[in-house]
């Protein structure tokens, strides 16, 4: 499988994200995480940030939405430019119609799990969506430590999507390091979202392109 490194802006400098952009055009992704300070705590950004980050992003964006009524709110991301737009389980009235509006939109549909929120109940659901994203921390903050319990949901997801023969990619989220993206890789993710990993070096698209390559070698073995 091909992995993907999809650095999170959320430990970027908020008043230069042009620039900060620009430092990982390196990645495959740029992860954008909205949250409401409802869903979650924290208040991040919203709709009009994203649409002003599509005119200038040199790589596709992918947001997480980490909001309440994401059947209201989400397929506007679509329609204003997201590659992809991931909605929480947890939060959707309607995962399969929701997941349907955001593909007609012409974005690829994700749905994610909080660490606590079990996988089996969405497995049959697999074929609406593009990418399942398995949260590794609990959603609202960046700098987590990684969650070891999440492994073996990242193990019975990769299982999963094994047996159903779909093309969906399975994404993990928090405390994504040099010291945690191979035990991720070997559970079975291949899209890895890591924010202060890659803000903190010095060399943004030196941390991508080294993420990259340890998840790769963990995968081959």
């Amino acid at each position: 499988m091909t992995i993907q490194v999809n650095p999170s802006i959320l430990s970027a400098d908020f008043a230069n994200l042009a620039a900060e952009l620009e430092r990982i055009s390196t990645a495959d992704a740029a992860h954008v995480d909205v949250m409401d300070g409802h869903f979650v705590p924290n208040l991040t950004l919203g709709l009009p940030v994203v649409e002003a980050l599509r005119a200038v992003s040199p790589i596709p964006l992918d947001c997480h939405l980490m909001i309440e009524a994401p059947d209201r709110w989400a397929p506007a991301y679509a329609e204003a430019g997201a590659q992809g737009v991931t909605f929480h389980a947890e939060a959707a009235t309607a995962p399969v119609r929701l997941a349907r509006e955001l593909r007609a939109a012409g974005a690829r549909a994700g749905l994610a799990l909080r660490p606590a929120t079990p996988l089996e109940p969405f497995v049959d659901l697999l074929g609406e969506f593009d990418m399942l994203l398995v949260m590794t921390v609990e959603p609202g903050f960046g700098g987590q430590s990684f969650l070891d319990v999440t492994l073996p949901k990242i193990r019975r997801a990769r299982a999963a999507i094994g047996a159903s023969g779909l093309d969906v990619r399975l994404q993990v989220d928090g405390g994504v390091s040099s010291t945690t993206i191979e035990r991720a890789a070997e559970a079975g993710a291949d899209v890895f979202v890591a924010g202060s990993a890659v803000y903190g070096a010095e060399d943004a698209a030196g941390a991508v392109d080294q993420l990259r390559r340890l998840a790769t070698a963990a995968c081959a073995h």
